[in-house]
């Protein structure tokens, strides 16, 4: 065991960006911008601006915000991320953008967990709250329309 700083466990890389789906890839882009500073923030406000159009991406933006403020005011350590070019996908953000997804889609068993691993237990119910309806403005503004699963997966297994 080395004596060097430990590094978080948050940001361990579990994945890459170009491997998630756009909602995905979109909510883990979105949190840094959100998280690196008022420069970024105003271009992630343009950026929706231009891709939504300025109804939809005034309301897109401030439940962004809300939901990212939300989880830096009840999180159980601040959510750890990589830089704004890195292609890697941490752990923290990854949790991060299953939870917008799966509240979306309408899984809120899921979303329930996955918010408890951001916030404490007492605040995870009105994290996925915030996650499901900020996911599902994602989706509208992105084209996107959940995915038609079976009630009950005949496997769970995979690969």
């Amino acid at each position: 065991m080395n004596g060097g700083a430990s590094h978080p466990r948050g940001g361990v890389t579990v994945g890459t960006l170009s491997e998630l789906p756009p909602l995905e890839a979109g909510a883990v882009i979105y949190l840094r911008h959100w998280f690196s500073g008022d420069e970024t923030r105003e271009q992630m406000r343009r950026d929706f601006e231009v891709n939504f159009g300025p109804e939809l991406a005034g309301a897109a933006f401030e439940a962004f915000g809300y939901l990212c403020n939300f989880c830096a005011a009840h999180g159980r350590r601040p959510l750890v991320r990589h830089g704004m070019t890195c292609n890697c996908l941490g752990a923290d953000e990854n949790c991060f953008a299953n939870l917008l997804a799966s509240a979306a889609e309408g899984q809120q068993d899921d979303a329930h967990v996955l918010a408890s691993l951001i916030v404490t237990p007492r605040k995870a119910p009105e994290l996925a709250q915030l996650a499901s309806d900020c996911g599902l403005l994602m989706q509208q503004i992105m084209g996107l329309r959940p995915p038609v699963l079976p009630a009950r997966p005949s496997s769970a297994t995979l690969h």
